[in-house]
C-alpha cells in the first residue's frame, strides 16, 4: 500500500463527532466505493411495505412471519457458506444439491437403518466434510477452477441422490427430535432471555471492535453513531420477538441459524484463520508470499461451505418432514448466493461479513413469501429474483471500481 493511498482510505478514517460527522463519514465512504449495508435495509424497508400493502397487511401479521423466519433458517445456513467462499473469491456450485444429498443421508440413516436422530444428523454433517474435503482437495491438488469443479460435483451429486433415494424417490422424517429442529418454538422468558443475549453480543462485538480500532490508531464509528445503532437493532429485535409470540413463538430453527452465525462471525473477526481467508481472497500470491498455506485455507473453506450446507439441509427436512428428490434443487443454490451477495459479500474476494447472510437471506425470503402470497407464477418469481441478483452483482462491482479509483 503506498503511502498516499492511507489519507483516504475509508477503513483507516475516523468520524468527526456528532450525527453530522456520521453522516459526512457515510457520504464519504460512499465515494470511495465503501456503500456499507444501509441500501439493503432501505431496500428491505420498501419491499416489506410493498407486499404489505399489495397483501392488505397479511404479510406482516404474526403467523406470516412466523413462517418467514421458517423459511430462511435453511437457505441462509447455505449462505453462510457462500459467504466463505466468496471471501476467497471462489465459487461452489454444489450448495444446493449437497444439503439433498446430506439429508438423505440422514433420513436413510434414520429411517432405512433405524437409528436415532443424533446419529443420523452426524451421519449428515460428517458426508457434508467429506464432500467438502473431496472437492477442496481436487481444486487445489489438481488447479482445477473451483467452477469446473463444482459444476461437475452438481451433476454427480444429483445422481447420487436419486441413487440414495432409491425406487420410493421420497423419506419421510418422524423422528421427533429431527422434527425438532423446525417444531419448537422459545416464548416468555426464554424468547426474551435469547433476545437480550443477542443484543448484548452485538454490543459488546461492536464496542470491542470500536476500542481496538482506537488503540491501534485507526478510524471507528463515532460514539453517538454507535449508540444509535444499538438502539434501533435493539428496537427492531424486542418488536420482533413481541410479534413472533403473537403466534407460535420464536423459532428454534431461526436460533441455530443466528447462532452459526456468531459463531462464524467470531472465526472471521477474532482468529487468525479468518484473517487468512481475508488474506487469499485479496491476493493469493502476496498471502503466499507470506507465508500462508494457500492451499490448506482454500481447503478448509470449501469443507465449511459444505458442513454449513449439510447443516441447511437437516433444516430444510425438519421444515418438510422429510426429503425428496427435488431436496436441494431449484432456486436453492441461487437463493443462497443471491443471499450472499446482496448482504455485501463482494463476488471477487476478500471482503464481506458473515451476517451478510442474515440480512440477504431476510430480503430474497421476503420477496418470495410475498410473492407467494400474491400468488405470483414461478416463471415471474425466477425472474424477479434474478433481477435483484444482477443488481447486487452490478452494485458490487461499481463500488469496486470505485474502490480501485481511490488506489
Amino acid at each position: 500500500m503506498s503511502a498516499s493511498t492511507l489519507p483516504t482510505d475509508p477503513r483507516l478514517i475516523g468520524e468527526q463527532p456528532g450525527l453530522g460527522g456520521a453522516i459526512a463519514g457515510y457520504r464519504r465512504r460512499v465515494r470511495q466505493g465503501d456503500i456499507g449495508q444501509l441500501p439493503v435495509v432501505i431496500g428491505l424497508i420498501l419491499i416489506w411495505g410493498i407486499f404489505f400493502w399489495a397483501s392488505n397487511g397479511i404479510f406482516l401479521k404474526p403467523e406470516n412471519l412466523v413462517n418467514l423466519a421458517l423459511q430462511m433458517a435453511p437457505v441462509g445456513t447455505m449462505a453462510i457458506g457462500v459467504v466463505f467462499v466468496l471471501l476467497l473469491g471462489e465459487i461452489d456450485l454444489t450448495i444446493g444439491i449437497v444439503s439433498g444429498v446430506t439429508s438423505a443421508i440422514m433420513a436413510v440413516v434414520n429411517v432405512k437403518m433405524g437409528l436415532p436422530g443424533p446419529v443420523a444428523v452426524l451421519a449428515g454433517l460428517g458426508s457434508g466434510v467429506a464432500i467438502g474435503l473431496l472437492q477442496g482437495l481436487w481444486i487445489t491438488r489438481f488447479r482445477i477452477p473451483s467452477f469446473v469443479v463444482t459444476l461437475a460435483g452438481l451433476i454427480g451429486w444429483e445422481g447420487a441422490l436419486l441413487f440414495i433415494l432409491g425406487d420410493t424417490g421420497t423419506i419421510n422424517i418422524r423422528d421427533p427430535f429431527l422434527v425438532g429442529f423446525a417444531g419448537t418454538f422459545f416464548n416468555g422468558i426464554a424468547a426474551w432471555g435469547l433476545g437480550v443475549l443477542f443484543v448484548l453480543y452485538l454490543a459488546g462485538s461492536w464496542l470491542l471492535t470500536r476500542r481496538s480500532r482506537l488503540a491501534a490508531g485507526l478510524g471507528a464509528e463515532g460514539a453517538p453513531a454507535l449508540v444509535i445503532r444499538i438502539t434501533v437493532v435493539a428496537i427492531f429485535v424486542f418488536v420482533a420477538l413481541f410479534v413472533l409470540q403473537q403466534d407460535r413463538g420464536l423459532p428454534l430453527s431461526l436460533v441455530l441459524f443466528v447462532g452459526v452465525i456468531v459463531a462464524m462471525d467470531y472465526i472471521v473477526k477474532r482468529t487468525r484463520f479468518g484473517r487468512m481467508v481475508f488474506a487469499v481472497g485479496g491476493n493469493a500470491e502476496a498471502a503466499r508470499r507470506a507465508g500462508i498455506p494457500v492451499d490448506r485455507v482454500r481447503v478448509t473453506v470449501f469443507v465449511i461451505a459444505s458442513t454449513m450446507s449439510a447443516w441447511g439441509g437437516v433444516l430444510a427436512a425438519s421444515r418438510l418432514l422429510g426429503v425428496a428428490q427435488s431436496t436441494g434443487s431449484g432456486p436453492v443454490l441461487l437463493n443462497a448466493i443471491a443471499s450472499a451477495v446482496i448482504g455485501g459479500t463482494s463476488l471477487f474476494g476478500g471482503r464481506g461479513t458473515v451476517w451478510a447472510a442474515l440480512l440477504g437471506i431476510l430480503v430474497i425470503q421476503s420477496i418470495s413469501n410475498g410473492m407467494d402470497l400474491l400468488s405470483f407464477d414461478p416463471a415471474v418469481k425466477s425472474m424477479i429474483t434474478g433481477i435483484v441478483l444482477l443488481a447486487a452483482v452490478t452494485i458490487d462491482a461499481v463500488a469496486r471500481r470505485g474502490r480501485a479509483a481511490i488506489r
